[in-house]
């Protein structure tokens, strides 16, 4: 059996057991990187190493190691309020607001990881004190960070455009962001109505005054439980309201500490959307100032750091990365592309591409599918900025995949149910998505022919 045939099985195993057994898949593939690397591919241990994502580690410690502390302090809860402001108290307002912020922010040339990164602790707050589905608010900060993410200043739009001109194939910007758009509102919509949606709309507004931890006391830290996740079923959110509204007043003042967290917060935003800093690196220096200039109230912030998380994602993107060194989803791509039938094999690609993606950089997979997709096109039966839209879309919407950057940010961050349902609902979630995405993109923009 070839290495990459053993690789593919080795995955499939590593699934199963996870399943059966209480044992964490970030663990088993670990362990899966260094046998299959070794014993079938011949990789020395540094490159089966050097295929530890050292970014993403960074980045799930850092954000949520600097939000648990602006949890701690309340600051998060003081966000909430803001936002209650904003928006009037309409609760069905959130979730569109959010997936609006986060397209606009990835549209003009945000990374998404670093958008998830900032607003999925403040929406995941959000979610918690107003009984709003946690799956809900978290989706929209993922669909909404893919929306915008394929604007001609944005990162994949740049990168894809990049690599399309440098196929010699013709493109189209604006085909490609509205595409990418489209996509990720239809789902949005879905996701709305599916998660609550109807409910915020019943629920209709609630008064900003009345924003649980109005009186400026910070909320208990840790993940507040709902119906979902325990047996008792949880207070209102107005109910909440007039307790800490009879504790001490209402409005939006700031303790010191907690304008210290918001300037950090700030900072953080400023650091990587204008000046490009890698938002790990820059959310761990944040929390250690904090965490300097008040040691009693953030005691305990390294404790709520969801290491099991971070292990589980570290260790499948690991695996993935010994993949990808193996030479498996080359090999995959090119059986796919050995068919024949371009219509038939440009859905295999947007699968492939979904697939890996799920688990693997979308950078990365564009990066590498693109020209893999040249020979197809360049025989003239397939219209090349459809193609191309359709592979951006399957391998992007397929990122609220728990296994992928802003999947694993979403998981991190999550409040107001266990994080291990959460983490099951997500990845079931994203199993539909990577069965349903690529097939819609493929339906719609390759198989009509009407784009060229």
């Amino acid at each position: 059996m070839s290495a990459e045939l053993l690789s593919i099985l080795a995955l499939i195993v590593m699934f199963v057991v996870a399943t059966v057994f209480p044992v964490n898949l970030g663990a088993l593939a670990l362990v899966g990187a260094f046998l299959v690397g070794t014993l079938a591919a011949g990789m020395s241990t540094d490159d089966i190493l050097g295929a530890f994502p050292g970014s993403l580690f960074v980045i799930l410690v850092g954000v949520t190691l600097l939000f648990a502390i602006a949890t701690n302090n309340g600051t998060v809860d003081w966000l909430v309020r803001a936002a209650v402001h904003l928006v009037r108290g309409r609760l069905a307002a959130i979730p569109p607001v959010v997936f609006v912020i986060s397209a606009l922010l990835t549209a003009v040339g945000a990374p998404a990881p670093a958008v998830a990164a900032i607003l999925a602790p403040i929406a995941f707050g959000f979610a918690a004190d107003y009984r709003i589905h946690p799956m809900l608010i978290g989706l929209m900060v993922a669909h909404g960070t893919q929306a915008g993410a394929f604007s001609p200043i944005s990162v994949l739009g740049g990168i894809v455009n990049g690599v399309t001109k440098d196929a010699g194939l013709p493109s189209d910007n604006l085909s490609l962001f509205l595409s990418s758009f489209a996509f990720n509102a239809a789902a949005g919509v879905v996701v709305f109505f599916v998660f609550g949606g109807m409910d915020l709309l019943r629920r209709g507004s609630i008064a900003p005054d009345t924003a649980p931890g109005a009186s400026g006391n910070p909320a208990p830290s840790g993940d507040a439980p709902t119906s979902e996740s325990s047996g008792t079923a949880t207070k209102t959110a107005r109910d909440t309201a007039t307790e800490t509204s009879s504790a001490g007043g209402g409005g939006l003042r700031l303790t010191p500490h907690q304008a210290l967290t918001l300037t950090g917060i700030l900072a953080l935003c400023l650091a990587v959307l204008a000046f490009k800093l890698d938002v790990g690196l820059t959310a761990i220096t944040v929390a250690v100032i904090l965490s300097l200039t008040s040691p009693r109230t953030n005691k305990g912030a390294v404790e709520r750091v969801a290491w099991p998380t971070v292990l589980l994602i570290c260790g499948v993107v690991t695996y993935v990365g010994v993949l990808q060194e193996i030479g498996t989803v080359d090999y995959v791509g090119s059986a796919v592309a050995a068919i024949g039938i371009p219509l038939l094999v440009a859905l295999l690609i947007c699968y492939v591409g979904g697939v890996v993606s799920a688990f693997a950089s979308t950078v990365g997979i564009l990066g590498a599918l693109v020209p893999l997709a040249v020979p197809l096109l360049s025989q003239g039966s397939l219209g090349p900025i459809a193609m191309i839209a359709a592979l951006s879309v399957s391998s992007a919407i397929v990122d609220v995949s728990p296994f992928s950057t802003t999947g694993a940010l979403l998981v991190a961050n999550v409040r107001g149910m266990e994080r291990d349902v959460f983490y099951r609902r997500l990845l079931t979630y994203g199993a539909a998505i990577v069965l349903v995405g690529p097939l819609a993109a493929w339906a719609v923009l390759v198989a009509p022919g009407w784009l060229g």
